[in-house]
Parts: structure tokens; C-alpha cells; sequence
């Protein structure tokens, strides 16, 4: 399953991430995926405001990992620089899916090592500068589940574009 929504601005990412955010739970793991420059941090502090977190939040580029705490914690991962697979076994995965929500920016490059039920994220540069076509897939049946309720907090901020079964 899927939902599709544009953004025409940074706010206007921020709202739709802080609005998917409410559907998130302990143990829950992000993958944001897309264009160079697309918004994964912008959608990131989104979820951060969602999650009721404080501060400023940066992308962690090049310390991998940055944690933050709201009503859960946020695990922001960014795995751009990781030259192979194996790099990912010092990120300890399986111990920061144990509390909170894992947010990995560039996550489709580490895909063979992350669990099957993850929700990917999609955030593609639109035609204007600042619009973004954002797309969120299930993967798994965790996250099929739980795609209608993603679309309806979606729709309390933006302009839900479309939703898939396939």
C-alpha cells in the first residue's frame, strides 16, 4: 500500500512529517529515501515536532547517529557515507529498534540488512524549488496495516494526492 501527498514548502514538509509522526510507535523503523537535497533532515525535524522534541535537529551526516527525546526517543541515522554493508554492524540496529522510532536518511542503500517491516519514505524535488512529491510505502504487513491511518493524519495537514493498494 501506499499514500502520495506534494509539499510546496520546508513548513509544509515539517507539518506532513509531524502529522505521520502521531502514527508512529515504539520499535518503529523510517527509511527516507529519494533525491539529493529532496527534505529528508526538513521531513526528520518534522517527525522530531511531532514527537513533541525540543532543539534543533541536524542531520548527522557524518556522526551517523544523533538521539533525541520526546514522548519517544528519535534514532536519526544517516547512512549516505557508509562505504559497505558491513559498516552498518557498528550502527547496532537491532539495539536502537528497541525504543522509539529509527529514522535512517538514505536507508534504501543499507536495505539488505534492515528488518522486511519498515515504512519507506520517498521524498522526490517536485517542479517548483521548494515543491516535493513525497510517497510513503508499506513494507510489510505491519506498516499495510497502519497506511490508511498515515493517509488520514496526512489529510489534516495536506492534500492527500493519491493511495495505492499496490
Amino acid at each position: 500500500m501506499s499514500v502520495v501527498v506534494r509539499t510546496n514548502s520546508p513548513e509544509s514538509t515539517r507539518a506532513v512529517a509531524a502529522a505521520v509522526a502521531a502514527t508512529f510507535g515504539d520499535g518503529d523503523l523510517v527509511v527516507l529515501a529519494g533525491d539529493l537535497g529532496a527534505g529528508k533532515t526538513c521531513f526528520t525535524q518534522g517527525v522530531a515536532l511531532g514527537l513533541g522534541i525540543d532543539g534543533r535537529v541536524t542531520s548527522p551526516t557524518f556522526t551517523l547517529h544523533n538521539r533525541y527525546e520526546g514522548s519517544l526517543v528519535l534514532n536519526h541515522l544517516d547512512v549516505y557515507r557508509l562505504d559497505d554493508l558491513e559498516e552498518t554492524l557498528d550502527l547496532d540496529l537491532p539495539e536502537l529498534l528497541e525504543e522509539g522510532v529509527t529514522v535512517i536518511e538514505w536507508g534504501e542503500q543499507i536495505d539488505p540488512v534492515l528488518p522486511a517491516d519498515h515504512l519507506v519514505i520517498r521524498l522526490l524535488l517536485a517542479d517548483a524549488d521548494n515543491d516535493r512529491r513525497i510517497e510513503f510505502y508499506a513494507g510489510g504487513p505491519r506498516w499495510t496495516e497502519r497506511i490508511p491511518a498515515i493517509a488520514t493524519a496526512i489529510a489534516a495537514v495536506a492534500k492527500v494526492e493519491g493511495m495505492s493498494d499496490g
